[in-house]
């Protein structure tokens, strides 16, 4: 097939799809005559082509899609002043935490932030689909191990935890200061909804 009509068939089934497309998957768009190395090599040629455009061809974990870019974003956003999701300080941390440490356990993640952590806090990045349970501890109660997904990833245009923010060792403390770097939504400061609760805690 043309090099170019490849290109075409692949742009179109990116543009019109609203998930990531696997290389696996693009590759049954031509009934086997391309193979996945070949995909990949037009993805590539695909992306240099949309280099200078308002949309961006990118890689993440669960394959390959189209996006706006970050300096023509914030005029599309006029169009629908539509305010993103704010989370907490607790959330971030939280979420850093699982982040760089998973698996973890809740237990884990009161004895790094030394408080208790809300049950909001993690329905909160459950709903959103950045963290799941993944399995059990062998320990007394088999407290949940938790970690983060693919939508994760994908929403923070990452194709592994590799890339993450690189963390120093005795740095622990800074984990939700380095994640806010690649983090895409503002922030909330206040903590009332895990203080509330910890509260309660302490009258009960």
């Amino acid at each position: 097939m043309d090099p170019q009509r490849a290109k075409n068939i692949l742009e179109a089934a990116l543009l019109c799809s609203v998930e990531p497309i696997a290389v696996k998957e693009l590759t049954r768009l031509f009934d086997g005559a391309l193979d996945a190395a070949v995909i990949s090599t037009l993805l590539e040629d695909l992306r240099r082509d949309w280099a200078q455009k308002g949309l961006e061809l990118v890689q993440v974990k669960t394959g390959w899609r189209f996006q706006t870019r970050d300096d023509v974003k914030r005029y599309l956003e006029q169009m629908n002043p539509e305010k993103p999701p704010k989370y907490s300080r607790a959330t971030l941390e939280t979420l850093a935490i699982i982040a760089y440490k998973q698996p973890v356990t809740r237990g884990d993640i009161e004895s790094i932030r030394g408080v208790t952590v809300s049950t909001q806090v993690m329905k909160a990045l459950e709903d959103r689909g950045w963290i799941e349970a993944i399995g059990y501890r062998d320990a007394p109660g088999r407290p949940a191990l938790w970690a983060t997904t693919s939508e994760f990833l994908a929403d923070l245009n990452l194709a592994s935890l590799n890339e993450l923010p690189a963390l120093d060792d005795d740095k622990d403390q800074r984990l939700a200061d380095e994640l806010q770097k690649v983090i895409p939504f503002d922030q909330d400061d206040s903590d009332t909804a895990e203080n509330d609760e910890n509260q309660q805690a302490q009258n009960n």
